[in-house]
């Protein structure tokens, strides 16, 4: 992955109700909803510091922040916005906080909430991300704008924070300019919002739960899954493979929308990568897997799991793929071209030594999707687009090589 993070400069940014610098916009805690909040002051990080990753959809830019704030007493508020993003996802370079004081990074509504004190600890606070070097990325926050709430009991004017980088997320528009598809959808883009399905296919609608859209370092965009009845999840190697890319990246649960056809998908259950299990050998184009684990493993653990089939698959099985293609809200890959007409099927269950072939629609960040049959056990990983023989990885194949990981039930 052409994804590495360079040390850059880092601007001070006081939590207060104190003085506006620049295009920075302060303002106490009980007005931070009703104020207009400004545009940060900030510029795209060099093109050597976005996401770059074969295969996989970029979904996000980085972004730099040049401003100082100071703060003075309890209660300050910063908002950090860029407008028409999809989410904004917030780089602490450093924390010097007291015992008990705490920073938030919040949605404007309030509805999602981030706390963080001088601890950092998962079990009392709130998760995060890692990219290796000094500080951390709060949890992504969905909207175009994040408000950091300093909460201290001190009276200094010393600086509690430093904030120096955030990741925005592309809109739909940006996220075609900025990304090449093979012509994955067959025919009629088939899809549907896994809602659709909740009353006419009950169990699809549940498997589904268990899958996850996988936002990688900040910004690239994959689909990861839980596996067996432990803390494991799967996905593509070439959406990630080292432990670094592994601790920088989130998998969010449960989000989709919440009438067919709406756009209206909550922000769901986000947690963070842990541990970084196994890594199948060979190029994209083979088995194509990670396997690895998550933090806060008992926040995804109502959404149920999936389990791997142990024998190969036959031509003409029945088949269905829910994922997050192009980043959007989960969806159900059921039919080929139109509703209620024919059902996605396995085209060819030995494509090649590693694959199995059909014509489902699928899309960029569809990778990593699992592809189940009617027993709702994982035939394949999907992997790899092209009309008609967009392709997964044996799930048989994978099995044996990790069945001594997972407890696949």
């Amino acid at each position: 992955m052409k994804h590495a993070l360079r040390r850059l400069r880092t601007v001070a940014v006081a939590l207060s109700a104190g003085t506006l610098g620049l295009s920075l916009l302060s303002v106490p805690a009980a007005e931070a909803y009703s104020v207009q909040p400004l545009a940060p002051h900030s510029e795209r990080a060099p093109e050597s510091e976005q996401f770059s990753a074969e295969g996989v959809t970029t979904v996000g830019e980085l972004r730099t922040i040049n401003g100082s704030l100071s703060y003075a007493q309890d209660g300050g508020t910063q908002i950090i916005r860029h407008p028409g993003a999809s989410y904004v996802k917030v780089h602490f370079s450093s924390l010097r906080l007291a015992h008990g004081d705490y920073v938030t990074v919040s949605s404007p509504d309030g509805r999602e909430s981030y706390r963080y004190d001088r601890y950092l600890n998962r079990a009392t606070g709130a998760d995060y991300t890692t990219d290796g070097q000094p500080g951390f990325w709060a949890m992504s926050v969905e909207g175009d704008t994040a408000v950091v709430t300093l909460r201290s009991t001190r009276a200094s004017r010393s600086s509690a924070a430093t904030i120096d980088r955030f990741w925005r997320g592309y809109d739909r528009a940006e996220i075609a300019q900025h990304n090449f598809t093979t012509q994955s959808v067959c025919s009629t883009d088939a899809r549907r919002d896994v809602v659709c399905y909740q009353t006419s296919h009950p169990n699809e609608y549940a498997r589904g739960r268990a899958v996850a859209r996988l936002l990688i370092s900040g910004g690239g965009l994959c689909t990861t899954w839980r596996v067996g009845n432990t803390n494991r999840m799967l996905t593509n190697k070439h959406c990630f493979s080292t432990q670094s890319a592994v601790s920088g990246s989130e998998m969010q649960f449960n989000y989709q929308c919440a009438t067919c056809g709406g756009s209206n998908p909550g922000a769901g259950t986000k947690v963070s990568g842990a541990t970084l299990y196994k890594v199948s050998s060979g190029g994209s184009n083979q088995l194509d897997y990670t396997l690895y684990s998550v933090n806060n493993f008992a926040n995804i653990q109502t959404y149920g799991t999936l389990y791997l089939a142990t024998t190969a698959t036959t031509t003409g099985t029945r088949m269905y793929v829910p994922g997050h293609g192009d980043g959007s809200p989960k969806r159900l890959s059921i039919y080929e071209d139109t509703q209620n007409g024919a059902n996605c099927t396995v085209r060819n269950a030995n494509y090649n030594t590693w694959n199995i072939s059909y014509s489902c629609d699928t899309s960029g960040g569809n990778s990593g999707s699992p592809v189940l049959n009617a027993s709702h056990r994982v035939i394949a990983l999907h992997h790899l687009g092209g009309c008609p023989s967009n392709q997964g990885a044996k799930a048989h194949l994978i099995y044996n090589e990790i069945a001594s990981l997972i407890d696949n039930g």
